[in-house]
């Protein structure tokens, strides 16, 4: 099984690069970033049904450009997700960035690969999947198969639509990002913690980091949020 894990970790995350020294600073912003991540993962998935588990968090470099990284496993095949569950991914890939506005009141350049997968997620919930009610079941992407322009994936849309997907988009990552900072903000103490023991160990991983996520929790708000894509 060790050995299924690290193909696993391999295949997910790159070779690990031991040889990559993060300075003091850098290394207790990267704990800081992937302990967010769990924490606010840990607290929207106690809410949705069907949401991945976070199994591990390590602050050990790898592949071209990891400095470290958080492994969530489901806990089921899945082959559909639901609009609470968007939402709580949403939330999830923007814990590390909240996580380095809430302990040091300001951000770094690690969570732009975070920032791009929410973006295109949230994008693709508005154009492909007709989540946004003010726009309705209208699929304003073309699949791969349909288009011959070049690079524009994009129907031919009016100025009036183009703008409502951006604001809408804006709007979604708004509203997780707000989610992320109540729930950090909440259990601050569990992030300080928890970022302690990653900074010691490097790892977390197995009963130690279960026992700990299971102390996270969600402000109201945030459980309506989730459930009904509004904001109290």
């Amino acid at each position: 099984m060790a050995d299924f894990r690290s193909a696993i970790e391999r295949v997910i995350a790159g070779l690990e690069k031991k040889s990559r020294i993060l300075s003091p600073a850098e290394r207790k912003t990267v704990a800081y970033h992937e302990v967010g991540h769990a924490i606010v993962g840990a607290a929207v998935s106690s809410m949705v049904a069907g949401s991945s588990q976070v199994s591990k968090i390590s602050i050990v470099p790898r592949g071209q450009g990891a400095l470290g990284y958080t492994m969530q496993t489901p806990q089921e095949d899945r082959f559909l997700m639901m609009e609470d569950e968007l939402r709580a991914q949403l939330a999830t890939l923007l814990g590390g960035r909240s996580a380095e506005e809430v302990i040091f009141g300001k951000v770094s350049t690690g969570a732009s690969d975070d920032i791009q997968k929410a973006t295109d997620l949230a994008e693709r919930a508005v154009t492909q999947y007709g989540m946004a009610a003010s726009l309705g079941p209208v699929a304003f992407e073309k699949s791969q198969s349909q288009f011959l322009e070049g690079d524009r994936t994009r129907r031919a849309i009016s100025g009036e639509v183009a703008t409502e997907i951006d604001r809408l988009v804006k709007s979604s990552l708004t509203q997780a990002h707000d989610a992320a900072l109540s729930i950090l903000k909440l259990n601050r103490d569990l992030l300080e913690s928890m970022t302690a023991v990653l900074l010691a160990e490097d790892v977390l991983e197995g009963a130690q980091l279960k026992e700990m996520l299971a102390q996270a929790q969600a402000p109201v708000n945030t459980q309506i949020w989730l459930t009904t894509g509004q904001v109290a």
